[in-house]
């Protein structure tokens, strides 16, 4: 972007103004004040009363980092290892107290049954079998290498091992608690009858429906006292809410023409003054440019040069066809594709197959990618040189090799059989050789990998195929562009600062506003604009007030935008406030206000005249059990039910409420189910249920714990 550009050639220039703002925060006495007192300084939280380093939690943050790659955001690492810190922390004292210790041959016998130990190569003996003495030498050699600097690998399998220690002693723990657990015969026998016995019931249903709601009002205060009797239910975290208008910076029409003249110009040679030649020189256009690579280069292209020859099916289709009409030397466009305006020229066209079938044998190296090999390049390289002269001097042994000696084990397993596969699915090296050779061709190509010792199999039929290179100019906002879409942005946050409402003002300038609702502390995502974790901090700020606004530069997939925001709820950690449950409590305070004004009306003394006064009729429910307690016309209600398993035959129970209405009910029958010899099945479907929730341990243990979390003040 053309300001962002400039704020880039200014970056001295910012890191001292920046140095000057953190300087004037060190100086506020308040602010230091603040920070030394909260004894939170050197602490990320507290486990049960054990404090959690802040410096080694930084750590323990950069390891995971390092390990999970750029797929992984910097708060998505902070939560990470927290939840493995407090998992680790709440686990710490059942395990003392149950007095469990993984010994270290348990601990070892473990490691070694890895998947990944057992199937790698470097623990394998001549004869293709795992050989415990190569791993430990192995991990004599990370544990050596640890110690003249190199530590990564080292601390890797530290990480690994911890890991399943950990694994062990839950699984030990969890196994403890199984046992403790458990049910009796008599359990069993209830449990069985209880589910079995069937009712039959006469019942009056009067629905809450058949009160008006003018009738009955729910208040805040009622509404705040219902969330005070179920605080546990409505205990929630602080968030906040907001409301943002997003100005995208993209290119006008005007910007897009420009770009497209750019390009047209390159086609044809052309005169410009050269201030070096003191007047015109000749340009040589795409078209007459005998080296397209370096043309492309030249031509300060946002796409870097692409030789890899491709079939129709492949071009971009608004240029494919005009592509495989044309002539070689032909330059095609500038035509809009993927966000850039392009200029192609045919660089050369060719016949080859759209499919190949192919056998290779990896020998990989230390440093090659995804390689756990310790032999050297050049050892490597011996050993491929010398395989090659054995598959080619006799073609039946590459199976037997690929098997016994591949680093690729997949297709090693299959005699090194790579089955098909199309032109731009291998390594362009790899690629080449297959594509450009004949069937039954031998020979060693060098990829990232290592040393391949590839056999065409075979080939599909051959197909025209082109390569184009191609000058690419990223479809951007000119810097006139983006300081009108600033100004906009900037004028929208002015009036808020001024307390104008964000709605009102969008509506007014046609802008569409958007909600992030409910953002956590240590959140990152909002909604459409993705991660931006400096808006949620700036939400959480300590002197934040509601109706605060601000203007942010986003990115969002790459693209960059102005976001203006503004603060519409605050949240408090602890009860939820009334305005976000009111729809959910509402409800049930509202029957709970009809069930008191029905239950004045259920005077009479039999079904019959229950239902006269309610202008109802009686109802009949036939062969009900608890454990499917839906009534036929009513539905679901199970409170109802489980009434009628224990009430008395033939006697008139009013005033019983449901999910729905209020009843009254007469039983009429109980029938229950035939006596059995033993209730083993039914105490073990017992045992069972209980044991299945060991899976809930962790939630509960963590539940019981006390923890601190500091995360939201530092990151």
């Amino acid at each position: 972007m053309a300001i962002l550009s400039k704020i880039r050639d200014r970056s001295m220039f910012l890191i001292i103004i920046i140095g000057l703002a953190l300087f004037s925060f060190v100086l506020d006495p308040s602010a230091i004040q603040s920070f030394f007192s909260s004894g939170k300084v050197n602490s990320i939280g507290e486990i049960n009363g054990e404090s959690i380093d802040r410096e080694e939690f930084g750590r323990a943050v950069e390891s995971y980092k390092s390990r999970a790659g750029r797929n992984v955001s910097q708060m998505q690492a902070v939560n990470a290892v927290w939840n493995n810190m407090v998992s680790e922390g709440v686990f710490k004292t059942q395990l003392e107290e149950a007095g469990i210790v993984i010994g270290e041959k348990d601990l070892w016998d473990a490691m070694m049954a890895l998947p990944s130990v057992q199937g790698s190569p470097l623990f394998k003996n001549e004869i293709g079998l795992f050989d415990e003495e190569k791993l430990k030498e192995y991990v004599a050699t990370l544990r050596d290498d640890a110690k003249t600097g190199d530590k990564t690998a080292w601390n890797n399998w530290l990480a690994t091992e911890k890991s399943i220690q950990q694994n062990l002693e839950r699984k030990a723990y969890t196994s403890l608690v199984k046992v403790g657990l458990g049910a009796s015969l008599k359990s069993g026998e209830r449990d069985y009858f209880n589910n079995n016995t069937t009712v039959n019931a006469s019942f009056v249903y009067v629905p809450y429906t058949s009160v008006s709601d003018s009738l009955v009002s729910v208040s805040n205060s009622d509404i705040a006292s219902y969330i005070k009797e179920n605080k546990k239910k409505y205990n929630v975290d602080a968030s906040r809410n907001l409301n943002f208008v997003k100005f995208d910076i993209i290119a006008s029409k005007n910007d897009e023409d420009a770009i497209k003249a750019t390009l047209s110009v390159m086609v044809n040679d052309r005169e410009e003054y050269s201030a070096a030649a003191k007047g015109k020189v000749n340009i040589p256009g795409f078209k007459n440019a005998t080296d397209d690579k370096a043309f492309v280069e030249d031509s300060k292209s946002d796409l870097s040069y692409d030789g890899t020859f491709r079939f129709q099916n492949e071009l971009p289709s608004v240029i494919s066809n005009e592509v495989f009409e044309a002539e070689t030397g032909a330059v095609v466009g500038p035509f809009k594709h993927n966000g850039y305006f392009k200029l192609s020229k045919v660089s050369e066209v060719i016949m080859i197959p759209d499919s190949v079938k192919a056998s290779h044998i990896l020998i990989s190296f230390a440093g090659a990618a995804s390689s756990s090999s310790l032999v050297s390049e050049a050892d490597a390289k011996k050993t491929v040189d010398s395989l090659l002269k054995v598959v080619k001097g006799n073609k039946a042994k590459f199976t037997e090799i690929a098997k016994t000696l591949s680093s690729d084990l997949g297709s090693g397993a299959k005699g090194g059989d790579l089955d098909w596969f199309t032109y731009s699915t291998m390594t362009p090296k790899f690629r080449d050789f297959c594509f450009e050779n004949k069937t039954n061709d031998i020979d060693v190509v060098k990829t990232v990998f290592g040393f391949h010792i590839i056999r065409i199999d075979a080939q599909n039929e051959k197909k025209k195929a082109v390569k184009l290179a191609t000058v690419a100019k990223l479809i951007e906002a000119s810097e006139e562009t983006e300081n009108i879409i600033f100004e906009k942005a900037e004028t929208l946050a002015s009036q808020l600062a001024e307390g104008k409402n964000i709605n009102d003002l969008a509506k007014e300038s046609g802008y569409n506003v958007q909600m992030a609702v409910g953002l956590k502390v240590l959140g990152e995502n909002v909604t459409s604009l993705g991660s931006q974790r400096q808006m949620v901090s700036w939400a959480f700020d300590t002197n934040r007030l509601l109706n605060d606004s601000n203007r942010f530069d986003v990115d969002v997939n790459g693209k960059m935008a102005y976001a203006v925001v503004s603060l519409t709820g605050i949240t408090k950690k602890g009860l939820a406030p009334v305005a976000a449950v009111i729809n959910e409590i509402r409800p049930i305070l509202m029957n709970r206000k009809k069930a008191a004004i029905l239950l004045k009306r259920m005077n009479g003394e039999t079904l019959s005249e229950i239902a006269k006064e309610n202008n109802t009729a009686v109802r009949n429910a036939t062969a009900v059990t608890i454990v499917s307690p839906t009534l036929v016309g009513v539905g679901n209600e199970p409170a109802i039910v489980g009434a009628m398993s224990t009430l008395e035959l033939n006697k008139v129970e009013k005033g019983l409420v449901g999910n729905k209405g209020v009843f009254a009910v007469e039983v009429t029958k109980r029938e229950l189910p035939a006596t059995l010899e033993n209730y083993g099945t039914f105490r073990n479907t017992l045992v069972n249920k209980v044991q299945n929730r060991t899976g809930q341990l962790y939630n509960v243990l963590k539940e019981a714990s006390q923890i601190e979390d500091y995360r939201g003040q530092i990151y």
